[in-house]
């Protein structure tokens, strides 16, 4: 028995295109589905990695990943409002093939996994950091004045650009502050804001 497949990206229907045409070729999901992909998860220790041969059909744990990296790139954190985006956006329909796993499956997932996903977290910034996609390039402006509002606080010199950059190396922590921000919006939401 497979995986749960909702239906294919390549799969045309009457009136729009495939799902493929949606997703420009210089979007981030794509380096996402490629990442994960490319992933050995047995190797990365995660559960569930083959499905079982008897009973329902399961959602691919790889699909599941990507849609916790597309979260975490867009500061989605609450399984809810993961499960509301896989309903309506379109970047998630490419990534996911149109599955819709419910809030549960989401968090369930991520509390089985905790430590696979931190682990593939970092490998994912470390990657995307090799590959030039992370913001680490000074920008350098001409002479031309342009009147312009800016405070203190907005303003950038060498000095603060080091310490944003320090300050983005520190994934570890960020990574576990994400996780805990799942777990205590799975908590604290209320059932009444399911949709319908």
């Amino acid at each position: 028995m497979g995986y749960i497949r909702v239906r294919e990206r390549e799969q045309e229907t009457l009136l729009p295109g495939s799902i493929e045409e949606y997703v420009s070729a210089e979007n981030p999901v794509r380096v996402i589905d490629a990442f994960v992909d490319g992933l050995d998860m047995q190797a990365a220790g995660f559960e569930r990695y083959v499905p079982a041969r008897t009973g329902r059909p399961t959602y691919d744990p790889r699909d599941l990943l990507k849609l916790y990296l597309y979260g975490y790139l867009n500061r989605v954190r609450s399984s809810r409002m993961l499960m509301r985006e896989c309903g309506r956006n379109v970047e998630l329909f490419f990534l996911l093939n149109h599955a819709t796993p419910d809030f549960r499956t989401i968090a369930d997932f991520r509390k089985r996994n905790r430590k696979a996903i931190q682990a593939v977290f970092r490998e994912f910034v470390g990657v995307c950091g090799d590959l030039k996609l992370l913001g680490t390039d000074t920008a350098v402006i001409d002479g031309t004045k342009i009147r312009a509002v800016n405070s203190k606080k907005h303003s950038f010199n060498q000095e603060i650009l080091k310490k944003k950059l320090a300050y983005l190396a520190a994934q570890e922590q960020q990574l576990e502050t994400y996780l805990g921000d799942l777990d205590t919006a799975d908590e604290t939401e209320e059932p009444s804001l399911l949709p319908a």
